[in-house]
């Protein structure tokens, strides 16, 4: 196994990567190649996947505003879970954010019914806010895809 800066060489991989997750979320426009290249191009240092062979068995897409750290999409192909894997992509991601982008504060958004993915988070030192609403305006309209 290797891991690698994401590229959008690795696109058409991560999506199949990603729609075989349960309970994950997406849409046509963001998550498009297109939307996929103009995010790894504005945060070319900070996403990676994890390869077996040619197969790509976990990814995370990580960026920035210039102040905070984001985490988009993390995945993990399920009969590789429980290797690691997550830990060392989130760890590259993390010291990527830190050290070579100067961030200091990351956050991610887990939907309430992804057990699996709140129990990851919880173990790597996410907490919960309980002091914020998320509040989101499409300036466009989205297909949502949820895995």
């Amino acid at each position: 196994m290797e891991y690698k800066l994401m590229t959008i060489d690795y696109y058409d991989k991560v999506w199949d990567l990603w729609m075989s997750c349960k309970n994950m979320g997406f849409n046509n426009l963001d998550d498009s190649r297109e939307g996929i290249d103009k995010y790894l191009k504005r945060n070319p240092n900070t996403s990676f996947v994890a390869l077996e062979g040619d197969r790509v068995i976990g990814v995370i897409l990580t960026g920035h505003d210039g102040r905070r750290g984001f985490i988009h999409h993390m995945a993990v192909a399920e009969d590789k879970r429980g290797q690691g894997i997550a830990t060392t992509l989130l760890n590259m991601a993390l010291t990527a954010l830190k050290e070579e982008e100067g961030i200091l504060k990351v956050a991610c958004l887990v939907f309430k019914y992804n057990d699996a993915g709140n129990a990851f988070w919880e173990s790597q030192g996410f907490t919960v806010r309980e002091d914020l609403n998320y509040r989101n305006r499409a300036l466009a309209e989205m297909v949502r895809i949820d895995t």
